[in-house]
């Protein structure tokens, strides 16, 4: 199977959640060196855009979740945004370890210069980033480092349509339906992302079993699984066939892998 360059590493894909959401505070650059430092390439993230137009690594559109403030980001500038806590809601068994430890919210070209051998899921939260985020692909050469995604079809759409060289997508909504229906109706179809990253279930509606996982096979699209938290779902996703998982909990990932690996060279013959 041929994956798009940006998700050919390795397989299974392990893709760190916000970093490492549930370890260390959300999309700040502790949770991402977090996930490198337990072995971690693809490294997931969300854009929102500041007042002046820089792309920075927060999932919502407000400050209020996850720092010591309040208000918009997009009525931020960074210079402003930068002197929020970034850990200062985390929380651990009662505690706030990171409160007051220098914690910023990140770029995006922070993010993707600190790790030079990174590949970043990068999840478009808000309009009017994208041609902001197609510049700095160009001008950083991240046409083979990043896979493109977003919850908003037409957000995706005025990407695609900005970009002039390839580049990896994942689908929207309206292409992860159409994919869902040619799998029950066997009609001929070709997505135009490069990935499925999709949950187990959506609305009451499965996606991810046995006849979407050969379906995506066949078609040659990676599906890749998302927020898998707990080893005995990741061990079922993973024998059931799925290309990659998508955790808050790396930590917990790459145990099971690494354990999965040892015992598929327990099974293979050894030369005499």
């Amino acid at each position: 199977m041929s994956f798009p360059v940006a998700l050919g590493h390795e397989h299974p894909i392990a893709m760190a959640h916000r970093g490492s959401g549930l370890l260390w505070p959300e999309n700040t650059m502790v949770a991402f060196q977090g996930a490198v430092d337990l072995g971690y390439r693809y490294l997931e993230t969300d854009l929102q855009i500041t007042r002046d137009g820089m792309l920075v690594t927060i999932h919502d559109d407000t400050v209020d979740r996850t720092t010591d403030s309040t208000g918009f980001v997009s009525d931020y500038s960074l210079e402003d945004l930068r002197t929020l806590d970034a850990g200062y809601r985390f929380e651990r068994d009662g505690d706030h370890p990171h409160r007051g430890q220098g914690i910023q919210v990140p770029t995006l070209e922070e993010l993707v210069l600190t790790y030079p051998d990174g590949v970043f899921t990068l999840d478009l939260k808000s309009d009017g980033m994208e041609t902001a985020l197609v510049d700095l692909i160009r001008r950083l050469d991240l046409w083979d480092r990043v896979v493109i995604g977003s919850f908003s079809g037409s957000r995706l759409r005025r990407f695609r349509k900005l970009v002039d060289r390839p580049v990896a997508t994942s689908a929207g909504p309206s292409e992860i339906l159409r994919f869902l229906a040619a799998t029950r109706t066997h009609l001929p179809h070709r997505p135009r992302a490069d990935s499925f990253q999709v949950p187990v279930k959506d609305h009451g509606i499965t996606i991810v079993n046995a006849r979407t996982i050969r379906a995506a096979k066949k078609l040659k699209v990676p599906l890749i699984v998302w927020t898998v938290n707990h080893p005995a779902e990741m061990e079922s996703l993973l024998d059931l066939g799925v290309d990659g998982l998508i955790t808050d909990r790396p930590d917990l990932l790459r145990t099971l892998l690494a354990e999965r690996s040892r015992n598929t060279n327990r099974k293979e013959p050894h030369d005499g």
